[in-house]
């Protein structure tokens, strides 16, 4: 078996002189960076008391199965003599919180709108969705469900 390694950098960039004193001496900043990739801005969910201006581990986490997933379908498609020119996915993860402040995902819905070439086999289209999400290493490796509602559209 093949193993990939990959190596990111957290770093807090939240405290204020306080440190983390008391839950409201600090903030939830931080940045996401790995190698000499533009690093990422990110904080904790507004509702945790984090910045809504800056991504958030949850949203990265459905960012993450989105992109696993579109990547492999565009693969599957050009394998498969289906010629995709447009793709955009409107993807929602669901979380729910327990009262002691611990969660977890219970489910992500993709829904990537898909446009095809004049002429291509939009039921192939999208059967290779079910493909894409056998084959992607993310959906692959989280317990809860990453479901699909794709719309496919030939130009």
């Amino acid at each position: 078996m093949k193993q990939h390694r990959y190596t990111t950098r957290v770093e807090w960039t939240g405290n204020d002189g306080a440190g983390t004193q008391n839950y409201r001496s600090y903030r939830r900043d931080h940045v996401v960076s790995a190698g000499n990739k533009p690093s990422i801005a990110a904080s904790s969910d507004p509702a945790f008391r984090g910045d809504p201006s800056r991504y958030n581990p949850e949203e990265l986490l459905v960012a993450s199965l989105s992109g696993c997933h579109m990547l492999w379908y565009l693969h599957l498609c050009s394998v498969n003599a289906i010629v995709v020119t447009d793709y955009r996915d409107d993807a929602e993860g669901f979380m729910n919180e327990t009262p002691d402040g611990a969660g977890e995902f219970v489910r992500v819905v993709l829904r990537p709108h898909v446009t095809i070439a004049a002429g291509g086999d939009a039921a192939k289209a999208r059967a290779l969705h079910t493909e894409a999400h056998r084959f992607c290493f993310i959906a692959r490796s989280v317990k809860f469900p990453v479901e699909h509602e794709p719309e496919i559209r030939v130009a």
